[in-house]
């Protein structure tokens, strides 16, 4: 059975840092890209961070990049999201899922996304 446990979430103020973990079991971890995603109340989820698992590339999307650092320790099967410099816009429901590699273009949306995390909530008070 396909399992993804996302944590790691929590209260921080502003221009605080979290390391979300992201535990992955019942399939071939390096097959997969594994990606991070973010839900903010009324808006739609969008795409944080990826990692291709077989090679270590990884991917941030450009308002993020070097706020966000995406990592995975393949031999614990877990992929970690380090945040720093974390700002009120970053809370959310964060959630990690895994597809097939794909254009990066793609990877930013949650179509083929197979498996998700059942989330973990990040608030960064002002």
């Amino acid at each position: 059975e396909v399992q993804l446990q996302a944590s790691g979430g929590g209260l921080v103020q502003a221009g605080g840092s979290l390391r979300l973990s992201c535990a992955a079991s019942g399939f071939t971890f390096d097959d997969y890209v594994m990606g991070w995603f973010r839900q903010a109340p009324g808006k739609e989820r969008e795409g944080v961070s990826f990692i291709r698992i077989s090679d270590g590339s990884t991917y941030s999307v450009d308002s993020l990049e070097g706020r966000f650092k995406i990592s995975s320790d393949n031999a614990q099967n877990t992929v970690y999201l380090q945040m720093y410099d974390l700002k009120p816009e970053d809370s959310g429901v964060y959630y990690c899922g895994r597809c097939f590699w794909r254009p990066l273009s793609q990877l930013r949306t949650s179509e083929g996304y197979d498996y998700w995390g059942q989330g973990t909530q990040v608030t960064v008070s002002s």
